[in-house]
């Protein structure tokens, strides 16, 4: 029985790192795929090529879409502040990227169509990034259905399957998957900032840290990371 081929979109941060290593575990032979769309650094694209290696991925692809052409988000626009006051409920924050992650899952599924990979896995969460309509499991659901409908593949009954293990979890319980599968968790990068260590202060800092801290391994919290 061949080995089962999986596209897992690799960011660089915690998340999408753990999907892959889940991915790893599960037997499949995993492709990274990775995006310059205009973010405020390149930090985390070096830290996703530096997961791809420690996982000794099969391949890693990355592509650029300029998605800051035309901004909209505090992570592609510099004009506007990075939040830092916490999750609001029901508030959509402002580093949500306009259609970032339909673009990436369909560009993500054409290469899967292209290499015959049966799964795109995907690290998004919808527990503490409960803003972001593109994180959600009915969005998910619903582009599976178009998945099946874009392609010749999908059409044949042969689809790529959308898979998002951690969408239900907590931080803490991702931290301490990241923990046993041995995710380079010093490598990833979470910052919305750039710089040579992680601002400790961001929205994404704060939820990090706050997780690290339950899983007991304070030792890597932004503060702990020079």
């Amino acid at each position: 029985m061949s080995q089962r081929t999986a596209i897992a979109l690799l960011s660089g941060g915690l998340d999408s790192a753990t999907a892959a290593a889940l991915a790893i575990e599960a037997g499949d032979c995993v492709i990274g795929l990775s995006f310059d769309y205009g973010q405020r650094h390149r930090r985390e694209l070096n830290a996703a090529t530096a997961v791809a290696k420690h996982l000794g991925l099969a391949e890693h692809h990355c592509i650029a879409v300029n998605l800051a052409s035309w901004g909209g988000s505090a992570l592609t626009d510099a004009t506007i502040s990075i939040p830092t006051e916490g999750v609001g409920e029901g508030i959509i924050p402002t580093t949500y990227v306009p259609g970032r992650n339909t673009v990436f899952i369909a560009v993500g599924l054409s290469l899967a169509e292209a290499r015959g990979a049966e799964r795109l896995v995907l690290g998004v969460n919808a527990v503490d990034y409960s803003g972001y309509p593109d994180c959600r499991p009915d969005y998910l659901d619903t582009f599976q259905e178009l998945a099946a409908l874009s392609s010749k593949s999908g059409r044949e009954g042969r689809g790529t399957q959308l898979w998002a293990p951690l969408v239900h979890w907590s931080k803490t319980r991702i931290v301490q998957e990241a923990l046993r599968l041995g995710v380079p968790i010093e490598t990833t990068w979470s910052c919305y900032r750039g710089g040579s260590s992680p601002c400790g202060v961001c929205d994404s800092c704060r939820i990090r840290d706050a997780a690290l801290r339950e899983a007991g391994r304070t030792d890597l919290c932004s503060q702990a990371i020079e």
